[in-house]
């Protein structure tokens, strides 16, 4: 891997992991394109730069976290699904990592994310919760949705937003809480892989690292303020369509 190819997968991440297209499935595919193999150190490196993606999270709503104090018992509840479920199916959860996997999983979020829009066609969204009124519950459920996520090219900000509008929430509100989500979920996962794979890694995956990190978090703290911003007068059908036409695309060509 190269500086460059860094930098793309950096950005890529940064863009993708916020949006419910799945980043996972994009920097593999995108990895593909580039030549670059899914060894056990790329497969990491690809998991890592996401923690770039989250300190931008991090920064954007640290003033809710910090007056918002149950709003972290949400969170934490939401996170311990995937948590459990991650310990548990790790090395299964790695293997599972393919192309056509992915192709295939972007694929069915694209046909759930049309299906739920076509019965939300007539739905009054002014009557739906915001992230403050959502129970510990539903809090829970959402987590169950984000162990989905674990399949390639699920992608784990769609499955949060599909189960947040199960629980009732706005799409914009859906969207934040899955944000949000991220922020546990993110960080256990990349130290988790990291120590699992500390010996794969070299002195000079580190500075790698380091310039996909920064492109991450960059790209990623404008894409979530324009996501937000962008889910106050749209759905989710255009996420639909594109996960449903990138999928095919790659599955054509394989």
């Amino acid at each position: 891997m190269t500086i460059v190819d860094s930098i793309i997968l950096g950005v890529v991440e940064g863009f993708t992991e916020f949006l419910p297209i799945s980043s996972t499935g994009h920097l593999i595919l995108v990895s593909h394109l580039l030549g670059l193999e899914q060894t056990a150190a790329h497969k990491t490196f690809e998991v890592s730069i996401q923690l770039g993606s989250i300190l931008a999270v991090l920064f954007l709503f640290s003033q809710k976290l910090l007056v918002n104090k149950t709003l972290w018992l949400k969170i934490a509840v939401a996170f311990l699904p995937t948590a459990v479920f991650g310990f548990l199916f790790y090395k299964t959860i790695k293997a599972l990592f393919g192309i056509e996997t992915v192709a295939i999983m972007l694929i069915i979020g694209g046909v759930m994310f049309l299906i739920i829009e076509y019965f939300r066609r007539n739905h009054d969204e002014s009557k739906d919760k915001t992230v403050d009124e959502l129970s510990i519950k539903e809090s829970l459920m959402i987590g169950f949705f984000q162990t989905l996520s674990m399949i390639p090219g699920t992608s784990r900000s769609g499955a949060t937003m599909i189960g947040g509008l199960f629980a009732g929430l706005s799409r914009k509100s859906a969207a934040e809480f899955s944000f949000l989500l991220a922020i546990p979920t993110m960080f256990a996962a990349t130290a988790y892989d990291l120590f699992k794979n500390r010996n794969e890694l070299i002195v000079d995956d580190y500075s790698l690292l380091a310039v996909g990190f920064t492109m991450a978090f960059l790209v990623a703290f404008v894409t979530v303020k324009a996501m937000m911003k962008f889910l106050t007068t749209h759905t989710f059908v255009t996420f639909g369509i594109y996960r449903i036409a990138v999928g095919a695309v790659f599955l054509y060509y394989m």
